[in-house]
């Protein structure tokens, strides 16, 4: 991996810590977040870590979608109010 393509995936995982909502519950403390990160990947480790990590992924996947039709809703809206759109 270049380190162009490092650093963008480096960025993109943070971004989703802070989508989920993460940084903000953690109240920024990066301490905090790293002792959760690896309580994370211990539990994947574990007997059921195959298994939640379907869910986690199948919980991801929903949320991903839900925010591509909400964003497909509010750009539909807003061009009805502009007048700009047909339907």
């Amino acid at each position: 991996m270049t380190r162009r393509a490092r650093t963008r995936h480096l960025i993109e995982l943070g971004g989703l810590v802070a989508k989920a909502g993460l940084v903000d519950l953690a109240d920024d403390d990066r301490a905090m977040l790293y002792g959760a990160f690896l309580d994370l990947a211990q539990r994947l480790r574990d007997a059921e870590g195959e298994a939640q990590k379907l869910i986690w992924k199948r919980r991801g996947a929903r949320a991903f979608a839900d925010e591509v039709e909400q964003a497909k809703a509010a750009r539909s809206a807003m061009m009805r109010e502009d007048g700009t759109g047909a339907g």
